[in-house]
């Protein structure tokens, strides 16, 4: 794969996170996402499939955490895989996770690898700091 393709990899993946989730624009997945979409999340017990699993995903997200915003810290490419680190701030507004809203703010870090197919991200891996967004929002602690 040309440098060129995976720089276009890359940015498809830098604005699919600007654009849908920092945004919610999810009128706009098409131009991001492979109709065989399909996301592996650890919050997740079954992957989420398609265009309407990713809309409720991201809609729960941004009923929880309004003002949610994902910055990309790093990102590299090879081949049809994107590699992308990111914190992910909000504030808890709504019910995740079975937890009622408790206005604590929460920061948490990430990574995500992306697989591009046909210019479109066909499926997604995620890993990211699970525990810490359930101490953030009260619902844990660690033992003493």
């Amino acid at each position: 794969m040309s440098h060129t393709s995976v720089e276009k990899n890359r940015a498809l993946v830098a604005e699919y996170i600007q654009v849908i989730w920092n945004e919610g624009q999810v009128e706009r997945l098409s131009e991001f996402i492979h109709p065989e979409f399909v996301s592996h999340d650890p919050a997740d017990p079954e992957p989420i499939r398609g265009f309407a699993g990713l809309t409720q995903a991201i809609r729960q997200y941004h009923s929880a955490f309004p003002d949610l915003v994902n910055t990309i810290q790093a990102q590299i490419g090879e081949g049809d895989l994107v590699a992308t680190r990111w914190s992910s701030t909000g504030t808890h507004r709504g019910t995740s996770f079975g937890i009622a809203p408790t206005g604590n703010r929460r920061d948490v870090t990430g990574i995500q690898f992306n697989q591009i197919r046909d210019g479109l991200i066909v499926e997604e891996w995620h890993s990211w700091d699970t525990l810490g967004l359930l101490r953030q929002l009260g619902a844990t602690t660690l033992p003493t």
